[in-house]
């Protein structure tokens, strides 16, 4: 594969045992009806913000270009309604996750 198709694997990721998520409740001024809700990681971010006139959450990794941090390709942002099904089924999932882990 070329290098130009590979990205180095992020060096600041979040395993289990790491501290919380950083909340940060702002509104970013360079993009208007944008809000950082937390910041996953040093590049990691959930975001809320208005997308083509409709809301949308955000969960995007960010990279840095001439000094200012930038959105990536890697991420996913979820409609109103898709964000209301996964939030519904965050207790099967928290279920899932712990039933995995009790193996490790």
């Amino acid at each position: 594969m070329s290098a130009r198709g590979k990205r180095k694997e992020d060096e600041d990721h979040v395993s289990e045992g790491d501290a919380p998520p950083k909340k940060t409740f702002r509104k970013d001024s360079d993009e208007t009806d944008e809000i950082v809700v937390c910041e996953i990681s040093k590049n990691r971010r959930v975001m809320v913000r208005n997308w083509q006139g409709k809301i949308v959450v955000d969960i995007r990794e960010f990279y840095v270009k001439d000094g200012k941090q930038m959105p990536g390709k890697k991420g996913i942002s979820l409609s109103l309604d898709q964000w209301n099904v996964l939030r519904n089924h965050v207790d099967e999932i928290d279920k899932a996750v712990n039933e995995n882990s009790l193996g490790d």
